[in-house]
């Protein structure tokens, strides 16, 4: 098992490393506190130049148009992109994005690929994943009660869904709706394509998250359905089978969203370091990295940062070598220690940081606020706990 990345790999993770420090950290004053059309055109010049650079869409396979990664490499370039909030943007490996893009080059149609795949891997077009809905749990997908019925040549779409996310600009949902509803447990959803200017889908807020309301990328969506009718060929995939599909998309995204926390978590010790190497605490010169105790949280984050790593580094592994499904206790596994450390990550920056961390002057306090829904989204840390103690238990009964 060797995570020793090639050389050419080396170089990539260089450029993307160099190419964060000096183009996307400074725009995160932009991001913000700017002008949501003047970051807009930065974005999108930054971009340009990650396509000058043969990076743009790094995640996806050759055919189209991406590096065709193996899911360790995938690992290494998602922690260098994850430094920034605007990384993954910018280099189009963004959620839901990524997700929707890995099912549809499994399961569309070749219309529906010309149509949505194709500008979504450019980067022309936003899309969005809708299955939570507000009275139900979002880690069971088997229970929903948006519904789809098949009127002629019609999907009829009613229901309520929100977290939505990135909603607000996008020109496509997927949605996971019920259409047999007497179908075993597993087999009662379907997963069907809406385009978001389709009458009856309506975009009812971007919901509010700890004070702020997001929008474009960094929002959450409440959809309402309201007999929202599209074509019986947006289905994607197979009728009834919604449920294995989200678990197909779940899977390795629970892995990607475990990659990019660990490049929060390797930022927030970054700039928790700088500050306590720069902040005076006495006439005489003093400085906070002089005080033990913060000399133990920089030890205990560095162990625990490279814990992680090597933990999604294995999972990832893992995949490459036996698919997802046969490493579902180490994506388990790393779903909840890789949240904790990055939450824990961010959380001790702050602190060093004192008054300035509780403000937006720095990034810290955005990852406070819209990153401690890791370890809720994707299943609560509980439910992977659950499962992963399960199967631990499991293997000593006798």
């Amino acid at each position: 098992m060797d995570f020793q990345p090639s050389e050419q790999m080396t170089v990539i993770l260089d450029m993307v490393d160099r190419f964060v420090d000096e183009v996307l950290i400074p725009l995160e004053g932009e991001w913000l506190h700017g002008d949501p059309a003047t970051l807009a055109g930065e974005i999108e010049h930054a971009r340009e130049r990650v396509r000058q650079m043969g990076l743009f869409s790094p995640n996806h396979p050759v055919e189209l148009g991406g590096l065709g990664l193996s899911m360790v490499d995938h690992g290494l370039l998602s922690e260098a992109m994850g430094r920034s909030p605007l990384g993954h943007v910018v280099f189009n490996a963004q959620a839901p994005d990524a997700g929707n893009i890995e099912i549809l080059h499994r399961h569309a149609t070749d219309e529906q690929r010309e149509r949505w795949l194709r500008p979504l891997v450019e980067g022309r077009i936003r899309s969005c994943f809708s299955m939570t809905e507000p009275e139900l749990p979002g880690s069971n997908p088997v229970m929903m009660a948006t519904t789809a019925v098949l009127d002629g040549d019609e999907w009829v779409i009613d229901g309520q869904k929100w977290f939505t996310s990135s909603a607000d600009g996008s020109a496509f949902a997927i949605v996971m709706a019920v259409t047999d509803p007497d179908a075993p447990p597993h087999q009662r959803a379907s997963m069907i394509i809406v385009p978001t200017d389709t009458p009856g889908f309506e975009l009812v807020r971007n919901v509010s998250v700890m004070g702020h309301t997001g929008s474009g990328h960094a929002s959450h969506a409440e959809i309402s359905y309201q007999h929202c009718r599209v074509p019986a060929t947006n289905l994607l995939g197979p009728r009834g089978a919604g449920f294995s599909i989200a678990q197909e998309r779940l899977g390795p995204g629970r892995i990607h969203h475990c990659m990019r926390w660990l490049g929060i978590a390797r930022r927030s010790l970054e700039l928790m370091c700088r500050r306590a190497n720069e902040r005076p605490i006495s006439p005489t010169g003093e400085r906070l990295a002089d005080r033990q105790v913060i000399q133990h949280w920089a030890a205990e984050l560095d162990v625990a940062i490279r814990a992680a790593r090597l933990s999604v580094l294995h999972a990832a592994w893992m995949i490459d070598q036996h698919g997802a499904k046969a490493a579902r206790d180490e994506i388990s596994g790393i779903k909840f220690f890789v949240a904790d450390v990055m939450l824990r990550a961010v959380d001790t920056a702050i602190q060093v940081h004192g008054a300035l961390g509780v403000t937006d002057d720095t990034v810290l306090a955005y990852w406070y606020r819209h990153e401690r829904a890791a370890r809720i989204y994707d299943g609560a840390d509980e439910v992977h706990k659950t499962s992963l103690g399960r199967h631990v238990l499991g293997r000593y009964r006798s």
